[in-house]
C-alpha cells in the first residue's frame, strides 16, 4: 500500500525541520497548479477572484508538491518562500481534535506525493473540511471575504467527479483505521545462528489498535548479514495485510545486526508559513505528517559444525580393527566443543569415548569449528598389546573446518605371532649336536640284544656238558 513512501519522504524535508525557498535570484511565478481536479462554479465569496471554478489538489513551490490549508487564501505562486510553522490548527486558529490531527498527518504520508488526480483531489477536499470546517451557518455566507468564508464540504464534494468522491469515503475510512501512533518492531530469533544459513527474523508494523498495518516501506541497514529479497535501495516492504514481515536473514560474521528506519504517522502536523504575505497566502502542508520510527535487533553466529571420522587399521594389512575405544578431545586435552558451545563429555563426566564398529572407523558429528581434534587410544584391541604404551598412547589429530568432515587414520602394529619349535623325525643332527636320541635308542636296544643272545649261547653250552 505505501511502496512509494521511502523515495518521496527521503527525498523531501520534514515540515518541523525544513523550508521552501525560493531560488536566490529568482522572479517570482504564478500559481502552479499540481495534480487534482477543478470543479466549477467555486464557492461564492466577497471578492472571489475566481468564481466560476476551483481547485481541488496539490500545488507546485519550487518543484515540491504541496497543500493548502487555509481554505480561499491566495494561492501559493510556485517560486513562493516558505519557513518552517507551527503545528497545524484550524483556518480559525483553533487547536484539531486530536484524532483529526492524526488522521491528517496520516493521509500526508500515505497520499502527500500522489499522482492520482482522484487522490489528489480527496485528500485536498479532506484537509479543508477538517482545517476550514464553518463554525455555524454565518461562516458559509457569500458575503464573507476570504479571510472569513468556511469550507462547504458538501456542496464540493457534489462537484467532484465520481471517483473522486468514492476516493473521498475510502481515505478517511483508512485515516481512521491506520492514523498513528505506530509502533515497530524486528526480532531475531532466539539461539545462536549458523554462518551461511539462513534463519528467519520477524519485521511488524502495528497501529494504535495492536494490528499490523501493510504496504509500509522499512530501510534497513545490515552488519554480518545478508537478507533475502532486499530492494535495490535497501528497502523491504510490510505485506499487505498487516501481517508480520518474514525476513530471511544469512549471517555472514558473528554479530549478525538489523536496523530500520520507517516513516510513521506523527502526532499532529506542522505547517509551513509564507515569508512573503502570511496573512493572505495560504499556509502549506507535505509530506511532513510523519516521524521516524526506527528498529533494531542483534543476534550471534557461529560457524557450520563440522564432523570427524576416524578409521581404526592394521598396520601390516590395512584393514579395519573393531571394538578400539578413543578418546575425543581437543588439543590441550580438554574436552572438545559441540556446536552449541558445550563440552563433549562422556556419561561420566570425562571426555567422550567412542568405539569403532566392526569396519573400524568411528564419527564424531556436531563439532564446533574450526577446532582442532584429538582422538587416543585409551586401550589396546585384542592382538595388538605388545606395542601399546600406556604411558604414550597412540594418537592422532587434526583441524576440523566449518561444514566439513576430518578424515583421521590411526594404525595399531600387531602383535608377534608365536612359532612352536618341530624336530622331524629321522632328523641325523640334533639343534644342540649331541647323539640322535633315535640312534641312542637303537644301540640301547642291540645292546639289549646282545647280551640276551650270550646268556642263550652259554646255556647251549651248559646244556651239551651235561649230557
Amino acid at each position: 500500500m505505501f511502496r512509494k513512501w521511502l523515495t518521496a519522504v527521503l527525498g523531501t524535508a520534514v515540515l518541523a525541520g525544513g523550508s521552501l525557498l525560493a531560488t536566490p535570484g529568482a522572479a517570482s511565478a504564478d500559481p502552479q497548479e499540481a495534480i487534482g481536479h477543478e470543479t466549477r462554479p467555486g464557492q461564492p465569496y466577497r471578492g472571489n477572484p475566481e468564481p466560476d471554478r476551483d481547485w481541488l489538489g496539490s500545488y507546485l513551490v519550487n518543484g515540491q508538491q504541496v497543500w493548502c490549508v487555509q481554505f480561499a487564501l491566495t494561492a501559493p505562486d510556485s517560486g513562493e518562500e516558505y519557513e518552517p510553522g507551527d503545528e497545524l490548527k484550524t483556518k480559525w486558529g483553533t487547536k484539531l481534535p486530536d484524532d483529526v490531527a492524526a488522521n491528517i498527518s496520516y493521509l500526508l504520508l500515505r497520499y502527500g506525493n500522489t499522482q492520482s488526480p482522484d487522490e489528489a483531489a480527496a485528500l485536498a477536499h479532506l484537509l479543508h473540511s477538517w482545517t476550514a470546517a464553518p463554525r455555524s451557518q454565518a461562516d458559509l455566507d457569500p458575503q464573507n471575504d476570504f479571510k472569513r468564508i468556511g469550507y462547504d464540504a458538501d456542496a464540493h464534494f457534489a462537484k467532484l467527479p465520481q471517483g473522486a468522491q468514492a476516493t473521498v469515503t475510502e481515505l478517511k475510512a483508512e485515516a481512521a483505521a491506520n492514523r498513528g501512533p505506530w509502533k515497530a518492531e524486528l526480532t531475531a530469533p532466539e539461539g545462536e545462528q549458523t554462518i551461511g544459513q539462513a534463519a528467519e527474523w520477524k519485521l511488524v508494523v502495528q497501529r494504535a489498535d495492536g494490528k499490523g498495518v501493510g504496504g509500509v516501506p522499512v530501510e534497513l541497514a545490515l552488519t554480518d548479514a545478508t537478507v533475502e529479497g532486499l530492494d535495490a535501495d535497501g528497502t523491504v516492504t510490510t505485506p499487505e495485510d498487516g501481517s508480520p514481515l518474514a525476513l530471511k536473514v544469512t549471517p555472514t560474521g558473528p554479530n549478525p545486526k538489523i536496523t530500520g528506519k520507517l516513516s510513521a504517522p506523527a502526532e499532529r502536523p506542522y505547517v509551513r508559513q509564507a515569508v512573503n504575505q502570511p496573512d493572505t497566502t495560504q499556509r502549506v502542508v507535505s509530506t511532513g505528517g510523519e516521524q521516524e520510527l526506527s528498529v533494531e535487533a542483534t543476534a550471534t553466529a557461529v560457524t557450520a559444525p563440522g564432523v570427524v571420522h576416524v578409521g581404526k587399521v592394521d598396520a601390516e594389512s590395512q584393514a579395519g580393527i573393531a571394538g578400539v575405544s578413543l578418546r575425543v578431545t581437543a588439543a590441550d586435552g580438554s574436552p572438545a566443543v559441540r556446536q552449541d558451545g558445550s563440552p563433549l563429555l562422556g556419561e561420566d563426566g570425562q571426555p567422550l569415548v567412542v568405539v569403532t564398529g566392526e569396519d573400524g572407523t568411528a564419527t564424531i558429528p556436531d563439532l564446533r569449528t574450526p577446532q582442532e581434534i584429538k582422538l587416543t587410544e585409551i586401550a589396546p584391541a585384542k592382538g595388538y598389546e605388545e606395542a601399546f604404551d600406556e604411558a604414550n598412547p597412540p594418537s592422532v589429530s587434526g583441524t576440523v573446518q566449518p561444514g566439513e568432515t576430518l578424515q583421521l587414520s590411526l594404525a595399531n602394529t600387531p602383535n608377534t605371532p608365536t612359532v612352536p619349535i618341530h624336530i622331524p623325525a629321522g632328523d641325523p643332527t640334533p639343534a644342540d649336536g649331541g647323539t640322535p636320541a633315535g640312534l641312542i635308542g637303537g644301540l640301547a636296544g642291540l645292546t639289549l640284544v646282545a647280551a640276551f643272545g650270550a646268556v642263550a649261547v652259554r646255556r647251549r653250552i651248559g646244556a651239551g656238558r651235561q649230557q
